[in-house]
């Protein structure tokens, strides 16, 4: 016997036991849940009270070696919430009480949401808030970390301009020790031991500072609804997964990482069917399994959903569609309603459309973008799209097609077009490492010697990645040259060996239902 709990004997009063739940405290109605009553083993019975009751709850003999007992509930419902103690009886005396067990029954009203504030991604040592919000009227919100400890804070609600009740829980500083997984709960002041059911799990991502992964898309950053888009995290690091996050959402994907060859590491991403909800913003990060640091996150990728709205775009060129190699032309994006911004492609470029704010030139408004001197490299099929500030990444439909024909010495290897000149104030793209636009494509005179596949893939690879006797990229565009001409990869991410071709039907991911979390936010 320790000389402690001789002193105690001594003064006449067995010490107090420890009480806890199993599972947890927290039990989901309908659930089964066994109470632990530990004492000392000079202890001949256990009771369990409840607070508000006269009486003992239940009353059990100890289990061998008798220092606890066990109070078992088959069948949780409101009646089993509230707060308990327990205490035993020795030869001695009555034990003094327990600290008291908040027992909880969960799932008796509608989920809460937990969002993060202003992201679920947070550089290692930030702080972020947790926002938990329900329309129900409930006047106190639960927080509740998972894991081996599962910490919980309380706060008030507060009532929003919209009717919404909310609490904002400040979490911080976020390292990488340990993975960052939260729920939370609502509950009204009557019954504080009755809580709603859980939020779904929210889990933060802590990044840190090892090398960032590249993003790339197989089908170019401009796609329609309905069709296949995958999008592809890639690094020589190693990482056992990955995980996609898109501006603005609640969550991020996860998925691992496929090693195909030593060193090499990718994960694919398919949205299918592509909807509205999947334009915006994109960056990865790669992690490896016995580490809770994420990687810095890729570059950005923006994708652009057309056919979101039916304005009538109209696009003509200036002196006309057939032109002289070595003039200057200025194609005309026009719409009779009013957006912010319109958008110039050419059918297999190898930079993303290029942008331009709208000027209203009554009755229509309308953005010029100037080319020139053109050369044949200028030639081809552009189209106009419009969109507006409140949502960049959706587009209307395009415009009919326009075809410029340039007539003339041949351009050769000429640049993709150069697009409009600069103009004060309006937003350019920055410039890559080459004096290039991000995004645009940079063909060196020899080809990189590669010993094994690596860059980017051909399209009918489905997987983004070309074989050797590639070329170098900006920006993460990368081409190979062969029958038919260059294929093109648009992608955000320094120039760095990529992850190896997995084979044509072998994407081990499953399609993106837009309608579970991820990566999509409402039409």
């Amino acid at each position: 016997m320790t000389p402690t709990l001789t002193a105690l004997l001594c003064l006449g009063r067995p010490p107090k036991p420890a009480l806890w739940a199993e599972p947890a405290s927290e039990i989901i109605w309908g659930r089964p849940v066994t109470i632990w009553c530990q004492g000392t083993l000079e202890a001949q019975e256990y009771r369990l009270h409840k607070e508000g009751s006269t009486d003992p709850w239940d009353r059990q003999k100890p289990l061998e070696p008798k220092n606890k007992a066990r109070f078992s509930i088959l069948y949780m419902t409101e009646r089993h919430a509230g707060r308990y103690r327990c205490y035993y009886h020795s030869p001695e005396d009555w034990s003094e009480r327990s600290d008291p067990l908040e027992l909880v029954v969960t799932g008796l009203y509608n989920k809460p949401t937990l969002s993060a504030l202003p992201s679920p991604v947070v550089a290692s040592g930030g702080n972020v808030t947790l926002r938990c919000g329900s329309q129900g009227e409930y006047q106190h919100f639960v927080l509740i970390e998972e894991g081996e400890h599962r910490l919980s804070r309380i706060l008030d609600s507060q009532q929003l301009h919209s009717g919404q009740f909310q609490a904002l829980f400040p979490v911080g500083p976020v390292t990488t020790s340990h993975r960052w997984t939260f729920r939370c709960y609502g509950y009204y002041r009557n019954t504080p031991q009755v809580w709603s059911h859980p939020s779904d799990p929210l889990e933060i991502l802590a990044s840190g500072m090892s090398r960032k992964p590249s993003l790339l898309t197989l089908q170019g950053p401009l796609v329609a609804p309905g069709e296949n888009l995958i999008l592809q995290c890639g690094s020589d690091v190693g990482y056992d997964r990955f995980a996609l996050y898109k501006e603005g959402e609640r969550d991020f994907l996860q998925r691992p990482g496929q090693q195909r060859q030593a060193g090499l590491s990718q994960a694919n991403f398919t949205l299918s069917p592509v909807r509205g909800s999947h334009g915006g913003q994109y960056r990865c990060y790669g992690a490896h399994n016995l580490s809770s640091e994420w990687s810095a996150p890729s570059d950005p990728l923006d994708i652009l959903i057309s056919r979101q709205f039916h304005d009538v775009v109209s696009l003509s060129v200036q002196p006309g569609p057939t032109v002289t190699s070595g003039e200057n032309v200025t194609l005309l994006c026009q719409s009779q309603e009013q957006f912010h911004t319109f958008l110039l492609t050419k059918d297999g470029a190898a930079h993303p459309p290029l942008h331009l704010r709208s000027k209203h030139r009554a009755p229509k408004y309308q953005a010029e973008f100037p080319m020139g001197p053109v050369t044949s490299a200028h030639a081809g099929t552009y189209r106009c799209y419009s969109s507006l500030s409140s949502n960049p990444h959706l587009l209307s439909v395009p415009s009919d097609p326009l075809e410029l024909v340039v007539s003339g010495p041949s351009g050769g290897s000429s640049p993709p077009p150069t697009g409009p000149r600069s103009t004060p104030g309006e937003s350019r793209r920055p410039l890559g490492e080459r004096g290039l636009p991000q995004g645009s494509l940079s063909l060196l005179k020899d080809p990189i010697p590669l010993p094994t596949r690596t860059g980017l893939c051909p399209r009918g690879s489905e997987a983004g990645l070309v074989r050797s006797g590639g070329f170098k990229a900006e920006g993460g565009v990368g081409a190979q040259l062969g029958e038919g001409g260059a294929r093109l990869i648009w992608g955000a991410g320094q120039p760095q060996p990529s992850p190896p071709c997995p084979d044509p039907g072998g994407l081990e991911d499953h399609p993106l239902n837009p309608s579970e979390s991820g990566p999509q936010s409402g039409e």
